[in-house]
């Protein structure tokens, strides 16, 4: 018997892989919460297929989004990325990836982790939501709003609501899988 997923997943199998292994798992590892948050970044006006298909070259470009290395980029790095065509290629967003990783090991230093500090806005648990469809999910929420608010206030690019939001569920702070998902009850 075919399990049911979140309707916004179906048909396609990269999107039904990530959905059933990766999204909405609570993400405590700095390092993977990093990379969440540069891919969220880039797909700031973009659908988040296009994003994960890339997600392998964007893995490559930037290291594997080690955060030390990427503080570190200089121009010459920068211009190697805005000839990838492997990535997205939006000046914006690769100095934003810069930039964050700034501010990210910033943040990491007040608050022994990135994770210490993200997890401490939802008290270190997931929210669990219990839409019983995908788009009755919010693009954003006051949470989500004071989140980004405080990224901003600490130097962040962006770091729109709506990223963070998106962040939120990837990341697995806001449980949003449908209640009749099989992820559902397993995050």
């Amino acid at each position: 018997m075919e399990k049911h997923r979140c309707g916004w997943c179906v048909g396609d199998p990269l999107y039904e892989a990530y959905h059933d292994q990766e999204w909405g798992v609570p993400v405590y590892e700095d390092d993977q919460l990093f990379e969440f948050l540069i891919l969220e970044t880039f797909q700031a006006g973009l659908s988040w297929i296009t994003v994960l298909r890339k997600r392998e070259n964007f893995r490559k470009a930037f290291d594997f989004f080690d955060y030390k290395k990427i503080a570190n980029y200089d121009d010459d790095k920068i211009a190697e990325l805005l000839q990838n065509e492997g990535i997205i290629r939006n000046k914006l967003k690769i100095n934003a990836t810069v930039n964050n990783a700034k501010a990210f090991i910033k943040v990491q230093e007040e608050f022994d982790s990135f994770s210490n500090y993200i997890w401490d806005f939802v008290d270190g648990k997931p929210i669990k939501n219990s839409f019983k469809n995908y788009k009755d999910a919010p693009a954003n929420t006051p949470l989500s709003d004071t989140i980004s608010k405080d990224l901003k206030k600490r130097g962040f690019k962006f770091v729109g609501s709506t990223v963070i939001y998106a962040h939120m569920q990837a990341t697995g702070m806001v449980n949003d899988h449908e209640v009749s998902c099989f992820r559902y009850s397993e995050v």
